[in-house]
């Protein structure tokens, strides 16, 4: 059985006349950069998240920008992140001018280990950012109780966890700001490119607000030195129509990975995801650890069950972060993750044949047949 790593089709057939009707409306109007649905679903968004401040734009990789941009930070600044990530977290505090200092992950959750982080903090370290990695919260309470001693300010990637909850509160509201991306594959997907950043905080929001749109605060009256990051009215239908159905195909998402762990449970060879106490996992990717990685990548995409690897070289092991001077076995677990994961297919609609195929793929493999 042929399995792609993910389709999207059967949610695009759901909101297919919902954005339609919206994209028409849009163009009849011609409101289409900070339209009326661009700021509904900026207000939706931040309600869904329990926080109270929304501002859309292009990417994820802006909204971590220009969350940090808002608080100044930049050069002679230090910002913790996690190394075992996508490189987008630690390429927007290098925008900055500031120094991305790298944290190593809990061996489990694969998030940022926050023994790790409170050891990486310095005198001139100004924020950390949390990743939520794969749609499971990291231990928020004890990076907000670590970042709080010390007067850092807790940012949150929550890039891949739309949705998910952490004691209660769902992800977006556990820091002082967090940073979403709409990319077309995440658990709340665009048309294309887009990100938000979410606060409660209205001086950030203001700051932000005026950054995404070349710093003005009248249509000609510029206030600082701004950019053009805004996300389109058009990408804002799509998101709000989707965000209607968000709660419906996490829970699809969480029955998915629920089959995938009956399918592999007691298999052995192969790691299976371990989620923490106190929070839901959203599953935007469905991450194992097996032995001989690489082969076992190799013949499962033979056998046409697509598969990838989130992330095969740790950040600080990245050659374009050679020059922060960070070597081979600096953050031994999060290096062992890299060597050992696989992310298995997952997307809301998948059948529980679709999972048992990939299992039975995975297991033949790891049997050597």
């Amino acid at each position: 059985m042929k399995v792609p790593f993910v389709d999207l089709s059967l949610q695009y057939q759901e909101i297919q006349k919902e954005v339609f009707d919206g994209i028409q409306n849009v163009c009849q109007r011609g409101a289409f950069i900070l339209g009326q649905e661009e700021k509904d679903f900026e207000a939706e968004f931040a309600k869904y998240c329990h926080s109270q401040y929304g501002v859309g734009l292009n990417s994820g990789t802006d909204a971590l920008y220009l969350a940090l941009s808002a608080l100044d930070i930049g050069p002679g600044d230090e910002v913790v992140l996690p190394t075992h990530t996508f490189i987008a977290t630690a390429l927007c505090v290098s925008y900055t001018g500031a120094t991305p200092v790298f944290a190593d992950s809990e061996d489990g959750t694969f998030n940022i280990d926050p023994r790790s982080f409170e050891k990486a903090i310095t005198k001139k370290t100004k924020a950390v950012l949390p990743v939520h990695i794969y749609g499971q919260p990291a231990d928020m309470a004890e990076i907000v109780a670590i970042a709080h001693t010390h007067g850092i300010t807790v940012i949150e990637d929550a890039a891949q966890a739309h949705g998910a909850v952490y004691k209660n509160e769902r992800v977006g509201a556990l820091g002082d700001i967090a940073c979403f991306s709409f990319y077309p594959t995440k658990n709340l997907g665009a048309f294309g490119d887009g990100g938000m950043v979410i606060t409660k905080r209205q001086d950030i929001y203001e700051k932000v607000m005026m950054l995404r749109d070349y710093g003005r605060k009248g249509r000609y009256e510029h206030i600082v030195k701004g950019y053009n990051t805004r996300l389109d009215t058009v990408q804002a239908v799509a998101l709000s129509a989707k965000l209607k159905r968000l709660d419906q195909w996490n829970r699809m998402r969480q029955q998915v990975a629920a089959w995938y762990q009956d399918e592999l449970a007691g298999v052995s060879g192969v790691r299976l995801p371990k989620v923490g106490e106190d929070r839901s996992h959203v599953y935007h990717l469905y991450v194992v650890r097996v032995a001989g990685r690489d082969r076992v990548l190799e013949r499962l995409n033979e056998e046409g069950v697509g598969s990838l690897i989130h992330y095969p070289i740790p950040v600080h092991l990245q050659p374009a972060y050679q020059d922060a001077g960070y070597k081979k076995g600096d953050f031994p677990v999060a290096e062992q993750i890299a060597s050992e994961i696989i992310s298995l297919p997952m997307f809301p609609h998948m059948s529980r044949e679709q999972v048992k195929g990939v299992a039975d793929v995975l297991k033949k493999i790891l049997k050597g047949a």
